[in-house]
């Protein structure tokens, strides 16, 4: 063959291979899924921040949120592997431990839990142990196992005779000015605020010492130990997403949250935000310096004492192996925070 033939055929695999090139998508995203533990609000807002400004996209992800929701069974999808990622929490994580369930928290979104006891503006209650001396405490059964054994441990006053079944009406507490109902510091005292049109006392459990995180990213053991770069790439991109959504332009991270759950109102949205600010929710502790995130084992054993103590687990549970924190408390995004 001569020269010039060979380099017409070598031209002509050259222009194969271009084209199959072009025929490829350049640098396919990974396709991820992260399932939230209930309907679209504010207080996923990072995680659609991300979507709807490229930020996952920037870090090579396709992510597609999985609503929570009445009827959704999110962490069960995640242990099945359908998912990817869950919006766990620690007591969760804890328990799936114990039952031999490999799960593990890569990263605490929220520093405090946003759970708040709520009393009625004239009940005489100034802070939150004034909330021993109603005669009626209205809790969800969960509720009533953990934190409410938690308070009993460790605030003289409260007493068993208090507990009254919560049905996530706010009728029964708006109708007995002697009651404190729990709620979500972001939810239930704006909607108690807009029927009634008086601000409801609102007492944060963290701020008196009740420690978990909360809005956990949570994922299987074994998607750490095969891809832990996947993990890290999502984990930096929610943060990086959660800054942007808090101090950035949240407008179209706003409308994905409204157009997932069409029952979401701006106004609630923006309360949600404010209040999340306002207390530190995502923001305190270790996230102060270490960034949105971050995971530590003093943090997480704090919480796990409080449990023993109230015997939901018990001290010889390897709680270590519910967390993994290698992948926040770097600072990432801290930069956009404006």
């Amino acid at each position: 063959m001569s020269n010039a033939l060979k380099t017409k055929a070598f031209l002509a695999v050259m222009s194969l291979v271009a084209a199959v090139a072009a025929a490829q998508p350049a640098n396919a995203l990974d396709k991820v899924t992260y399932g939230t533990n209930w309907l679209a609000e504010a207080e996923h807002g990072g995680f659609y921040q991300a979507i709807a400004d490229g930020t996952y996209k920037k870090y090579g992800l396709d992510v597609e949120i999985v609503q929570g929701g009445p009827n959704a069974a999110n962490q069960a999808l995640l242990i099945s592997g359908k998912i990817d990622f869950y919006m766990g929490s620690p007591q969760q994580e804890i328990d799936a431990v114990k039952q031999g369930i490999p799960i593990v928290d890569v990263a605490a979104i929220f520093q405090k839990d946003p759970q708040v006891l709520i009393a009625h503006p004239d009940a005489g209650v100034d802070k939150f142990e004034d909330l021993a001396k109603l005669p009626t405490i209205f809790l969800g059964k969960d509720g009533y196992v953990t934190f409410f054994e938690w308070m009993k441990a460790n605030f003289p006053g409260f007493k068993d005779e208090q507990y009254k079944p919560y049905n996530f009406s706010p009728a029964p507490f708006l109708a007995d000015k002697q009651s404190a109902q729990q709620g979500y510091l972001t939810s239930e005292p704006y909607e108690i605020q807009k029927q009634t049109g008086w601000e409801p006392k609102v007492f944060l459990l963290a701020d008196s010492g009740y420690s978990p995180y909360s809005t956990m990213i949570t994922t299987q053991t074994s998607l750490v130990q095969k891809n832990p770069d996947l993990v890290q790439r999502f984990v930096s991109a929610s943060i990086e997403g959660w800054y942007n959504y808090l101090y950035g332009d949240n407008k179209a991270a706003n409308e994905l949250i409204k157009k997932d759950n069409p029952d979401m109102t701006d106004g609630q949205i923006a309360y949600s935000i404010a209040k999340m600010k306002e207390y530190g929710i995502v923001e305190s502790g270790d996230g102060l310096d270490k960034g949105i995130g971050c995971i530590t084992d003093a943090h997480y054993k704090k919480f796990f004492d409080e449990m023993v103590q109230i015997k939901v687990f018990t001290a010889d549970t390897d709680y270590k192996k519910a967390f993994d924190p290698q992948f926040a408390c770097k600072g990432v995004g801290m930069s956009l925070k404006k």
